[in-house]
């Protein structure tokens, strides 16, 4: 037998599928508006700021952003850009010498290849350096309202404990919620899981006794409320 791709899931059940709906229903109604809370004003600003933050804080990331689009507004200067002037702007989002050799590699391939212009396509975005399915699905959700599902330790833990796909891979919960839900919903699911990752169900202490999704919830391993 062929081995089944992550592109190639099984279809969901019906059972699956009403949960599935439930369960965006009320993140819907928690979060009626919800964007990434990383600053940005356009495509290429939004690529290179999901791209730095990797392993910090959104937070951390706004926080030098300013000064880094300052100095280098467009993917041109950038491309040119001293790697030491570029580590002394983002060196607290760590990991700085390898994000600015994407970042610069990045700016470079787009100057190179797309003409300054960031791909409004999946596929030719995760071409660039740094740059892979989940940051590319972010940018064309978040710029466009492209039909995307980005896929982080959030939107991974959130759906693995509400039951909706038991996979540790990403690639293979992003075609697996896919699945779930019609094309025109895709774009709003994953910063609506993020935060609600963020907000209520944690990594360490889920506030499993305030949780609006609680009745649908197949997580076993519930917390309790402190005392």
């Amino acid at each position: 037998m062929a081995k089944r791709t992550a592109s190639k899931v099984p279809p969901p059940s019906r059972e699956l599928r009403s949960l599935a709906g439930a369960v965006l229903d009320r993140l819907t109604s928690r979060y009626r508006e919800v964007n990434t809370a990383l600053d940005y004003d356009d495509a290429w600003q939004l690529l290179v700021a999901t791209v730095l933050s990797a392993q910090t804080t959104d937070a951390n990331v706004n926080s030098v952003v300013p000064a880094l689009f300052e100095r280098y507004p467009n993917p041109e200067d950038l491309a040119a850009a001293d790697p030491e002037e570029v580590e002394k702007i983002i060196y607290s989002t760590g990991y700085y010498r390898a994000k600015t050799r994407n970042i610069i590699s990045l700016a470079q391939d787009l100057d190179r290849r797309f003409d300054g212009q960031v791909p409004r396509d999946l596929d030719a975005l995760i071409t660039l350096p740094g740059v892979g399915r989940k940051t590319a699905s972010v940018v064309l959700a978040e710029v466009w309202g492209d039909p995307a599902i980005a896929v982080d330790t959030h939107v991974k833990r959130v759906s693995n404990r509400l039951g909706l796909t038991r996979s540790s891979d990403p690639k293979k919960i992003e075609f697996e919620l896919k699945a779930l839900y019609p094309q025109q919903e895709w774009a709003g699911i994953s910063m609506r899981m993020i935060q609600f990752g963020r907000d209520v169900c944690n990594a360490r202490t889920p506030r499993c006794w305030d949780c609006p999704l609680g009745d649908l919830c197949r997580y076993e391993d519930k917390t309790e409320r402190p005392d």
